[in-house]
């Protein structure tokens, strides 16, 4: 009598989340760097060390923050700081994608499960899970691990560098702009599934240059991730 195949769910586990946590290594120092440049721009900006806690804490999106940061008004009123709220969420878009590209995974979990683990989703702990999933992974504690982990790291770097104050105020002036490019543009290799890749893939760079060197500002991260989502949901035909 052929046995039964057992379905497939998340499920939690401390072997999960050591794995997580050293998936995510390699790029914790490239992190840790931004994170500083990060913290020193607050101290720049005169915030106080407990609002440059609450800032990181809460938001915890770096990209989004520097932004905001480079165009903080001199006086805060309720348009400017409606203002700042879509700079953010215009450079933050991207993470609605990557959320709803959990739900397979995680779409079984309590909401008291899913929605803290969403707020610490990085980009570099959402590739690295992605990759694991789709070898196989079910552990929901490899996400978690990971995020967990860059997490503190950050909170680690920004009070670093708000105490180191200018030191690193210009990430781009030593190359670490360039860290996590770097680190997507290897992580992407094993997700590779075949020729099928190629459309979304190649649509999302070509409308992300477009809109990189056309249009101000950071919308080529919001245009490139949309497209190319779009393009991979008509290619895709699991």
């Amino acid at each position: 009598m052929q046995k039964k195949k057992r379905a497939k769910k998340p499920y939690w586990s401390r072997d999960g989340l050591a794995l997580g946590a050293r998936m995510l290594l390699p790029i914790a120092p490239g992190m840790m760097a931004f994170g500083v440049a990060v913290g020193s721009t607050t101290a720049a900006k005169g915030f106080s060390f407990i609002d440059c806690l609450l800032m990181n804490a809460l938001v915890y999106a770096g990209a989004s923050q520097m932004v905001a940061m480079e165009l903080w008004p001199q006086t805060l009123n309720l348009s400017s700081i409606a203002a700042l709220a879509v700079i953010a969420g215009t450079v933050n878009a991207r993470m609605l994608l990557l959320g709803a590209s959990l739900r397979p995974w995680l779409g079984t979990l309590p909401a008291w499960q899913i929605y803290p683990l969403l707020h610490v989703l990085t980009d570099p702990s959402w590739i690295a899970s992605m990759r694991y999933h789709r070898e196989g992974g079910w552990d929901v504690s490899v996400l978690l691990g990971g995020s967990v982990m860059f997490f503190w790291m950050w909170m680690i770097a920004v009070s670093a560098g708000y105490f180191l104050g200018a030191l690193i105020a210009n990430p781009k002036a030593i190359g670490l702009d360039l860290v996590m490019p770097i680190f997507f543009a290897a992580m992407l290799i094993p997700l590779w599934r075949g020729p099928k890749n190629i459309v979304p893939w190649f649509t999302a760079g070509a409308v992300s240059l477009l809109f990189y060197y056309f249009i101000p500002g950071w919308w080529y991260v919001v245009a490139g991730a949309a497209v190319g989502s779009i393009a991979g949901g008509f290619s895709d035909d699991e």
